[in-house]
C-alpha cells in the first residue's frame, strides 16, 4: 500500500489552507457535517428513482461519537458513500468538490435536494484540530469499502476495509492541547453539541450523539447520578423555512429572544421568501429598544447569513445599509457564491441583489407601520429615529428617497410628532416656508421670542431638539419645493411691502444708534437691526450665514472645539417696544454711558434667551443693580 501524494498542490499549499484560509478552528465540524449532509442528499435523490435504496427520508441521519481516552472524534452518515476512485479523486485533490460536480450533472430543484458543499477544501479543515484523519466509506451499490488515511501534507493512503452499511465514517485523532490552543474541548460532548447548535442547527437531517445528564439518585436523598441519552442535537427545520401561516406570534418572539438574547419584544416581524433572479429566505425583526451599545463605536451591525441552513457568518454587515443597522435577523440563500473557506463571502452580484431587496422591504414595512400603526411607529422612532437622521446626514442627502418620508419632528401647535408631509399638507396657502426652531427641548423652544411673529400668522413650527437636526435641514434644504427656514435666521418672509417700507424708514432714522451699539459690543455681533420677528419681547439674538447659534453650541461641545466655526450673530430689536423707545431716547439725549449700559444689558438678555452664558456675570449683575437704584 504505497503512499500517494496530493495531486494539485504541495505540502506548503495544504499548510497554507489549514493555517491561513480558515480563521476559526471550530468551523471544522461545520464543514464535516455539511459534507455528510451532502452525501445523504445524494442518496435521497437516488432513492426517488431507485427502489434498491430501501431508505425513507426519516431513516437518514448523521452520528457523532467521542472516544475521550483515545482522543477520537467520529462523524458518520448513511449517505451515498464513496468508491476507491472517488476517495482518491475527491480527497486526494485539493479543492475538488464531488458536490459541485453532482449539482452540475443533476437538476435537483424539483426533487427537494439541497447540496451545500461547493468546494472540496472544507474537508481539510479537519487537519486544524486532528493530526491524523481516517475516512472509511462504502459507496451505494458496492460490496467493498475503502479507508482513506492521512496525517497531513505528506500524502495519503487508500486501502480495502470492512464496513457493514453504506455511508461514510470520518475519524479524527484530536491533537494534544497546547498553551496556544485548547483541543481537549473537541472531546467534550457539551462543546460539540454547542458547536452543532451554533453552525449546523438547521441541517435538514438529524444529528445525533450521546449526551450526559444528571438526575437524583433513586433511594438516596441529595445524591445525583450521571446517565447517558442518545439525542438529536439539531433543530433541523429553521423557523424561516416554515410557512408563515404555521407560525404563531409566540414562536416568532421566542426565536427573537433566544437567537438575539433580546429582552424586548419586536415591534414588527418581517418574514420573506423571495424567488427569481436570486432566491432567499429572510426572517427580520425591528426591535422595540436599541441595544445598550447601539449608538457607540462598539456596535456591530449585520444579519446572520446562512447557506442552505449552514451558518456562514454571525453578522454580515453588507446585507444592511447603515440607516437600517438596528434590524436583527437571518438570511438564508442557496444562490450565494462562497469562496473556498465559506467564511469569507465574495462581494458578488447575488449578495448585492439580496441587500437591495431587503433595504426596500424594510423601508416598505416602516412606511406601513407609520401609516397603519402610528403609536407603534412612534415607539420605534423614539429608539431609532436618531439613526435615520444620522444616516441621512452622513450620506449628504444620498439616502433622501429612502428616509425623507420616515422622519418625524415635534410641531409647536400641539406638541405631537408629525412627518414633513403632514406639516406640508397642513400649511396655509399663504405660507412660503417650512419654519423650524432648533434648541435643547421643545418646552424651551416654545418660549423663544423669535417664534411670535410666525405663530401670529397662524404658521406652525417644527421643533428640532437633536444635535444633528439643523445640519440635516441644511442638507435637505427643502421639502416638496418649500424651503426650510429657521426662526432664528434671517428673513422669514413675513412682512408685507408696507411693513418693510416702515422698517426701512425707522432703520434709516436710527442708523447712528445701531452703529454706536455695534461699536459698544466690540465685534460680539455683526449687526444691530430692527426685527420683524418680535411682538412682545424687546430683543433677540439671531444669526446669518451657514452656522447658526445652535450649530455653534454643538460644535463647541465637540473635541478640539477651539477651531470650530462660530455663528455670525445679529442683535435684533423690537422697534415697537417701550425698551427701544427708552434706548433711542437716551442716545438722542447724548447719554452715551446709559446707551452703552442698555446695549450691554439687551445683548446679555438676548444671550440668556438663546441659552448662552453671560460673558461677564458680575458686570451684568452690577448693571441691573445700577438701574434699580
Amino acid at each position: 500500500m504505497a503512499k500517494k501524494q496530493f495531486k494539485t498542490e504541495s505540502k506548503r499549499m495544504l499548510d497554507l489552507m489549514i493555517n491561513s484560509i480558515y480563521t476559526n478552528q471550530e468551523i471544522f465540524l461545520r464543514e464535516l457535517i455539511s459534507n455528510a449532509s451532502d452525501a445523504i442528499d445524494k442518496l435521497y435523490f437516488k432513492s426517488l428513482t431507485d427502489d434498491g435504496v430501501q431508505l425513507s427520508r426519516e431513516d437518514f441521519k448523521i452520528e457523532i461519537s467521542i472516544d475521550k481516552p483515545n482522543r477520537l472524534l467520529k462523524i458518520s452518515d448513511n449517505g451515498i458513500g464513496m468508491t476507491e476512485e472517488e476517495l482518491d479523486k475527491n480527497l486526494g485533490t485539493i479543492a475538488k468538490s464531488g458536490s459541485l460536480q453532482f449539482s452540475a450533472e443533476h437538476e435537483t430543484d424539483e426533487h427537494d435536494v439541497d447540496i451545500i458543499g461547493q468546494f472540496g477544501v472544507g474537508f481539510y479543515a479537519a487537519f486544524m484540530v486532528a493530526d491524523h484523519v481516517e475516512v472509511l466509506s462504502r459507496a451505494y451499490g458496492a460490496e467493498q469499502a475503502y479507508c482513506w488515511q492521512s496525517s497531513g501534507a505528506d500524502g495519503y493512503t487508500i486501502r480495502e476495509a470492512e464496513k457493514e452499511s453504506v455511508g461514510t465514517e470520518i475519524t479524527l485523532h484530536i491533537k494534544e492541547s497546547t498553551e496556544e490552543a485548547d483541543f481537549d474541548r473537541y472531546l467534550e460532548s457539551y462543546s460539540i453539541s454547542s458547536l452543532v447548535k451554533k453552525y449546523s442547527d438547521y441541517i435538514r437531517f438529524p444529528i445525533q450523539m450521546d449526551m450526559e445528564h444528571s438526575r437524583p439518585k433513586e433511594g438516596s436523598e441529595g445524591e445525583y447520578e450521571t446517565y447517558t441519552e442518545h439525542e438529536t442535537i439539531n433543530s433541523m427545520v429553521p423557523l424561516w423555512k416554515r410557512n408563515k401561516n404555521e407560525i404563531t406570534p409566540e414562536e416568532y418572539e421566542k426565536f427573537y429572544s433566544e437567537k438575539f438574547f433580546a429582552y424586548d419584544k419586536p415591534l414588527r416581524v418581517i418574514h420573506q421568501k423571495a424567488e427569481g433572479t436570486t432566491s432567499y429566505q429572510a426572517l427580520l425583526y425591528i426591535p422595540e429598544k436599541a441595544d445598550y451599545n447601539y449608538y457607540s463605536k462598539n456596535f456591530e451591525k449585520g444579519l446572520a447569513l446562512y447557506s442552505s441552513g449552514v451558518k456562514i457568518m454571525d453578522k454580515c454587515a453588507d446585507l444592511l445599509p447603515d440607516c437600517f443597522s438596528f434590524v436583527k435577523g437571518v438570511v438564508d440563500s442557496e444562490d450565494l457564491s462562497l469562496n473556498i473557506s465559506r467564511e469569507m463571502l465574495q462581494q458578488d452580484r447575488q449578495l448585492k441583489i439580496i441587500a437591495r431587496a431587503l433595504e426596500k422591504k424594510i423601508k416598505k414595512e416602516l412606511e406601513d407601520m407609520l401609516e397603519k400603526e402610528r403609536e407603534t411607529y412612534e415607539k420605534f422612532w423614539k429608539s431609532f429615529g436618531l439613526q435615520l437622521k444620522y444616516a441621512l446626514y452622513s450620506s449628504f442627502g444620498g439616502e433622501r428617497d429612502m428616509l425623507e418620508n420616515l422622519l418625524l419632528f415635534t410641531r409647536a401647535s400641539d406638541s405631537k410628532l408629525c412627518t414633513l408631509r403632514e406639516y406640508r399638507d397642513a400649511m396655509p396657502e399663504s405660507q412660503k416656508y417650512i419654519y423650524y426652531a432648533a434648541g435643547e427641548s421643545a418646552q424651551k423652544l416654545a418660549l423663544l421670542p423669535q417664534s411670535e411673529a410666525v405663530r401670529d400668522k397662524g404658521y406652525d413650527i417644527l421643533f428640532l431638539t437633536e444635535d444633528v437636526d439643523e445640519f440635516l435641514m441644511q442638507i435637505l434644504h427643502a421639502f416638496d419645493e418649500k424651503e426650510f427656514r429657521s426662526i432664528s435666521g434671517g428673513d422669514l418672509g413675513l412682512e408685507s411691502d408696507e411693513e418693510k417700507k416702515e422698517k426701512e424708514e425707522k432703520t434709516a432714522s436710527n442708523k447712528e444708534l445701531f452703529a454706536f451699539m455695534q461699536e459698544c459690543l466690540a465685534g460680539k455681533v455683526s449687526e444691530v437691526v430692527l426685527s420683524a420677528k418680535l411682538k412682545s419681547h424687546p430683543v433677540c439674538l439671531t444669526s446669518k450665514g451657514a452656522v447658526s447659534i445652535e450649530m455653534e453650541k454643538v460644535l463647541d461641545a465637540m473635541p478640539n472645539a477651539q477651531n470650530a466655526p462660530k455663528a455670525e450673530k445679529v442683535l435684533e430689536l423690537n422697534g415697537a417696544h417701550p425698551v427701544f423707545n427708552a434706548l433711542a431716547a437716551a442716545f438722542s439725549a447724548g447719554d452715551t454711558e446709559k446707551t452703552k449700559q442698555y446695549t450691554e444689558l439687551l445683548y446679555n438678555q438676548a444671550r440668556l434667551i438663546e441659552g448662552l452664558s453671560v460673558e461677564d456675570p458680575v458686570a451684568f449683575s452690577n448693571a441691573i443693580c445700577a438701574l434699580m437704584q
